[in-house]
């Protein structure tokens, strides 16, 4: 039995404690509510979940696999560390899983177009993939400055058969992206969809992408206690919006036992003003149709937020993230962009795994904590993609 009580979550109102909700207009809550209310009929219909699980075994190859970095291990010292495997997921990253439940929901409610906004591409090339399977268009929104930095997934959403819309609006990158597609999809609430690619915005859509992220921790829940005969000591995962740590999060709440680490950016330095590190310095506010942690300006204005990985460069953070923040269930800690650099080429040569700049920030906080453990401990990182997108962007940035 939890000290902790997570049921249920969210209430009827989409939030958690008091985090969530839909901080939107009355025509748009109208709109979410029809979501949810299809959301909740059709995940129960035996022919949707029969259709989803088939994708998932046939098409992304789950189960990912638990992997064991003996190497990497024995170079640090104290903890036994292991890989959950998103990286070798179709596309590339975790972000298929949501992807796909979201597509297979538009078609199932017979919406005309999916509307999304992408920050490193991974969630980009996962939608216009999932969008491709089902036959339905598909609308991407980037920031210029990520556009930039991501151009092999870039390349690849084009190649998937994507409407991809610049936004050079405000910095460029993630937020802004966000407020672009959201304003494309009011044009026409009743025939499109927004395909939100974190646990993040109204209502229910925190919700539906933890429940479709949900099976990586399901996952390594069970493949970490065949393996080890327990469970972990700590599980680990990069936190921007915040959707790959919940995904792996959930299976584990309700063991007191297992230590939950979410690992945001500290950018160029907690004392600096480039950072995203949304849990250690922002406070509760509202953002993006939700409450949430958010750093803000003087002003109450979303603060221009940095990241080396363009997948985390977010001024908020999902509602139940800072409910379990509140809570004290899960801690938060962050990692440099050089310690996210230093994880990305360790891993990379001592393992021979190529993460991405995302992930490498919970790899970073493995690192940095393993030597002071025991042998007999372990930690379980969700190496939520792999790093062939930023290949290009770490050689530049380091001479290679």
């Amino acid at each position: 039995m939890s000290k902790f009580d997570f049921s249920p979550m969210p209430d009827a109102n989409g939030y958690f404690g008091e985090y969530g909700g839909q901080q939107i207009p009355p025509e748009l809550k109208a709109v979410m509510d029809e979501i949810n209310q299809a959301y909740e009929e059709i995940r129960q219909m035996p022919e949707f979940k029969q259709e989803l699980a088939d994708l998932f075994a046939d098409y992304v190859g789950r189960p990912s696999p638990i992997f064991y970095a003996r190497r990497l291990s024995e170079k640090l010292g104290g903890a036994r560390i292991y890989l959950k495997r998103e990286d070798l997921n179709h596309t590339g990253a975790h972000k298929i899983n949501h992807c796909l439940g979201e597509a297979l929901l538009a078609k199932y409610m017979g919406k005309t177009k999916v509307i999304a906004e992408t920050g490193a591409g991974q969630h980009g090339v996962a939608l216009a993939t999932a969008c491709a399977l089902v036959g339905i268009p598909c609308e991407i929104h980037m920031g210029q400055v990520d556009i930039e930095k991501e151009h092999p997934n870039v390349v690849k959403m084009k190649i998937l058969g994507c409407d991809l819309i610049p936004v050079t609006r405000g910095t460029a990158t993630l937020k802004d992206a966000v407020d672009s597609a959201f304003d494309e999809y009011l044009k026409d609430p009743q025939n499109f969809i927004y395909a939100i690619g974190s646990v993040v915005g109204p209502h229910p859509f925190p919700k539906m992408v933890r429940d479709f992220q949900s099976i990586i921790g399901t996952e390594a829940r069970r493949q970490f206690q065949e393996r080890e005969g327990k469970l972990p000591d700590y599980v680990t995962a990069c936190v921007g919006g915040g959707s790959n740590a919940m995904g792996m999060f959930t299976a584990f709440l309700e063991d007191d036992n297992v230590g939950l680490v979410g690992v945001e950016p500290a950018g160029l330095g907690l004392d600096t003003q480039k950072h995203s590190a949304t849990m250690s310095l922002g406070h509760p506010g509202e953002l993006h149709g939700m409450k949430c942690y958010v750093l803000e300006q003087a002003d109450g204005t979303p603060m221009p937020v940095h990241s080396i990985a363009s997948g985390l460069d977010y001024p908020g953070v999902g509602p139940q993230h800072s409910y379990l923040k509140d809570l004290g269930r899960v801690q938060y800690a962050s990692a440099t962009d050089q310690e996210c650099l230093d994880a990305f080429m360790t891993l990379s040569r001592v393992e021979g795994i190529i993460p991405a700049l995302e992930s490498s920030h919970a790899v970073a906080w493995a690192m940095r904590t393993a030597p002071t453990l025991s042998r007999d401990q372990t930690i379980l990182i969700n190496l939520s993609g792999r790093g062939d997108k930023d290949s290009d962007y770490v050689a530049e940035k380091l001479g290679l």
